[in-house]
């Protein structure tokens, strides 16, 4: 159970790689305003987006590999 008081941390990893066409990081899975936003966003739209990075990372790991570096 996580504590409503505290943010959502951020789920970067550290191992940022923004796609230049996508603007997605490659590390986590968030889109450039999403990380950008961060800071300002309310629990509930952090906790929204850290719960779709599983099915982007999916989703990206099916994509064509001309998406990919």
């Amino acid at each position: 159970m996580t504590d409503p008081d505290l943010p959502v941390p951020s789920p970067c990893r550290r191992q940022c790689q923004l796609h230049p066409i996508d603007r997605v990081c490659l590390g986590c899975f968030r889109t450039i305003d999403e990380i950008s936003d961060w800071a300002r966003l309310d629990n509930p739209v952090r906790a929204r987006i850290v719960g779709e990075l599983p099915a982007r990372r999916a989703a990206w790991e099916k994509a064509p590999k001309r998406r990919r570096f």
